[in-house]
């Protein structure tokens, strides 16, 4: 009888996901050890404090303060521990020892990811990181495999559960911005402490990801235009839906013509920021904390992977996906699965996009209003598509204004800023209330 080799699993971090992930190792141990021809053992967990109450009760003899010693002495590593220290130097210390490793850590691969590849590929073994972006939803190795032999154009995702619901709660239900927050709070989708979300940070982190996947060169989180939520109004919202759009919070990644320096050639943009959908696209029928990656490629078409894309357990699913791949990588010998970063396209600044503007202007109501707005528009080449007026009447004054909401053509993004400085410097033009991107028309 042949012995079954055992494969030390080190564990660094115990949070909501860690916890969900021993508890697998643990309780479904003789499946794994089927399906990867090894007994995973799960050697230990490393934490800051042992004593920290946790949503899984685990044996207390697993859990440890000392990462290092535990991680030098494992076969596979997984790291959710989140943040930069001391998860950098941990991973790097796996991979000079020969561990394979997991992580789930965004911001880390967007910062420092061509370093730790680069440690991986030096040391010969398998850096795996599916459950950095959108959870359980198997689209790393979609992108970096099935899609392997076909040219991406276009990455399009909803990436953040957060603003996702929070958005979703002021479509639905007419919610302000800060109410639906509270409750996305409340139902324990937001931290106490928002920022990443709300700003677009989280995502901006997974658009690195993606977009180094999707197009065989390294981005880095600099190389991403960021731009959160905290702006989008109910009015947005209603104006939005009025017009058939509903307003997501969208990680693109695309290649355009570099065009911001009249040099040509080709680039990628790569940008987060609230985008106005028509309600017929697939991303817009994503509701709640779930989210969605649309990609279209040159042969393969258009595709879209959707799930839940976090918590605990659905993210764990991800987690030991690329556990198993790992250690049946170490039972069966060969070469690490490597990064595919064979290029090197330049990340282009926003400016070089090309999309649709939609644009919120509350005017004095006059004759020659429109006409004045509609030659800015045509002297920065600007195409207007839609445009539509609301007259306001104060109660106490009886004096009138009109809210006039404008859907552009595509154009540049320059061209589309500039038009929108031009606006604001219209006596006519009480305020600008919002400008927002338009994808999908």
């Amino acid at each position: 009888m042949t012995e079954v080799r055992t494969l030390k699993v080190a564990l660094l971090g115990c949070g909501n996901v860690g916890a969900q992930v021993a508890r697998i190792l643990i309780d479904d141990a003789e499946a794994l050890a089927a399906r990867t021809g090894a007994q995973l053992l799960l050697s230990g967990i490393a934490v800051r404090n042992i004593d920290s109450p946790r949503d899984v009760e685990l044996p207390r003899e697993l859990f440890t303060t000392d990462a290092e010693t535990l991680v030098k002495d494992a076969d596979l590593v997984i790291e959710l521990m989140g943040g930069i220290e001391p998860a950098r130097s941990l991973i790097v210390t796996a991979i000079q020892n020969g561990a394979g490793v997991v992580t789930g850590n965004k911001a880390l691969l967007a910062q420092d990811g061509p370093r730790l590849y680069e440690e991986a590929d030096k040391a010969g073994v398998q850096l795996s990181y599916e459950a950095a972006v959108a959870g359980a939803i198997p689209i790393i190795r979609p992108i970096r495999d099935s899609l392997s032999g076909d040219r991406i154009t276009r990455v399009l995702g909803i990436v953040n559960g957060t603003t996702n619901y929070i958005l979703d709660q002021m479509d639905s239900t007419g919610a302000q911005f800060a109410d639906a927050l509270a409750e996305a709070q409340r139902l324990g989708y937001a931290e106490a402490d928002p920022t990443a979300d709300i700003e677009g940070h989280d995502a901006a982190a997974k658009a690195a990801i993606l977009a180094s996947l999707a197009f065989h060169t390294r981005f880095a989180l600099e190389n991403v235009y960021c731009e959160g939520i905290t702006k989008v109004s109910a009015a947005d919202i209603a104006a939005a839906k009025d017009a058939g759009f509903v307003i997501k919070l969208l990680a693109i990644a695309e290649k355009v013509q570099n065009s911001v320096h009249g040099n040509g050639g080709e680039g990628i943009s790569v940008r987060v920021h609230p985008t106005l959908l028509p309600r017929e696209h697939p991303l817009a029928a994503v509701r709640g904390a779930f989210n969605a990656v649309f990609v279209e490629a040159e042969n393969a078409g258009e595709l879209m992977f959707y799930g839940q894309g976090a918590g605990g357990t659905p993210t764990a699913s991800a987690v030991l996906g690329d556990l198993v791949s790992a250690a049946r990588r170490l039972v069966l010998g060969g070469p690490a699965r490597t990064e595919t970063t064979t290029g090197h396209v330049p990340a282009l600044p926003i400016a070089a996009s090309s999309t649709s503007y939609y644009i919120g202007l509350d005017v004095a109501d006059q004759p020659g209003v429109l006409a004045k707005i509609a030659h800015i528009f045509a002297e920065h080449g600007v195409s207007i598509e839609i445009m539509r007026q609301t007259i306001h009447r104060d109660a106490e004054s009886q004096a009138e204004s009109a809210e006039l909401r404008i859907i552009t053509h595509r154009a540049s993004e320059a061209a589309l800023a500039a038009t929108v400085e031009a606006v604001k410097g219209l006596e006519i033009i009480n305020s600008v209330t919002s400008v927002l991107r338009v994808e999908g028309v």
